[in-house]
């Protein structure tokens, strides 16, 4: 019987691409991922990986090796989780990626319970706005903003993302506040450079009709939080998620402005590679995190 962690280590050193991606993934050495991987070859007596300095790749033993040790890491998975004496008690590690802002504002806490109420559950939460490659970089799970392109990935909606217009009292005393979304023609506006097109701005009204306008100005920034910065410095209005000015919108450090119209709004949704068998801490922590975001 082949020793589980040598079985992990080839999956992690197949998907990631290299010995480095591997040794990162499992918080080992890339000396140890080669000692691992080895011995599987040792025990069995095959080459598994054929290595340059510049590339490796599976041998043909090596690609149906893999495809096995997939299938018994799942089988393991799943008697793990039919055989636990407390059916709610949650352990194993768990790789979650996240948008920044996201991350910050709303699934840390979430994370923070899951630790309180899980301590035998590991997660490890990488806070990026790129869309990582969930197998190639051995996630178990992602949360993405905006509408999913078509994948073999397994997609559930968590929550919406909301966006709000505001600016600074300041700004607000110096320049007449827009009363349509037009006036932001005429307006000094923060381009929001996450936003494509970054200079229109999408806007709803109460039937229904979506419509955008053009949003003038001369700073344009690509990150939210100093999106959220120039705003309290009075440099103008600024199109933004609401989590990440929530509290200073509470405490009148910002203002929000065209509240008649309701704005952008995108939908949340957890994912996870498909596969044969779905670890119940997956299915448990996507349920933690949807309800996160709903309080």
């Amino acid at each position: 019987m082949p020793d589980l962690l040598n079985l992990q280590t080839l999956i992690a050193a197949a998907t990631s691409g290299s010995f480095a991606g591997a040794a990162k993934r499992l918080g080992i050495s890339p000396a140890m991922v080669g000692r691992r991987i080895q011995a599987l070859e040792q025990e069995y007596g095959v080459k598994l990986i054929e290595r340059t300095t510049r590339t490796q790749r599976l041998t043909e033993i090596g690609s149906r090796f893999l495809l096995k040790a997939n299938r018994i890491i799942d089988e393991l998975e799943e008697l793990n989780d039919i055989s636990r004496p407390d059916a709610e008690a949650l352990s194993g590690r768990l790789r979650v990626s996240a948008p920044t802002t996201l991350g910050i504002k709303r699934l840390a806490p979430v994370m923070a319970e899951l630790a309180e109420r899980h301590p035998a559950l590991s997660v490890e939460l990488n806070l990026s706005d790129r869309n990582v490659d969930l197998v190639a970089e051995g996630y178990d799970l992602a949360i993405r903003i905006g509408e999913l392109k078509p994948s073999s990935l397994i997609a559930r909606r968590v929550g919406s993302y909301h966006f709000v217009c505001c600016a600074s009292p300041a700004y607000l005393e110096r320049f007449a506040a827009p009363e349509r979304p037009e006036d932001l023609r005429l307006g000094r506006c923060i381009l929001n450079l996450n936003l494509v097109p970054r200079d229109e701005w999408p806007f709803e009204t109460e039937d229904g009709e979506s419509f955008t306008v053009e949003a003038r100005g001369n700073i344009e920034i690509d990150n939210g939080e100093a999106l959220r910065m120039a705003a309290l410095a009075g440099a103008g209005i600024i199109y933004i998620p609401v989590d990440l000015v929530a509290e200073d919108i509470a405490d009148g450090r910002l203002v929000e402005v065209l509240s008649g119209w309701r704005k952008l709004v995108l939908p949340i949704h957890a994912v996870h590679p498909s596969r044969r068998f779905v670890p119940g801490r997956i299915g448990a922590v996507i349920d933690a995190i949807a309800r996160g975001l709903r309080g």
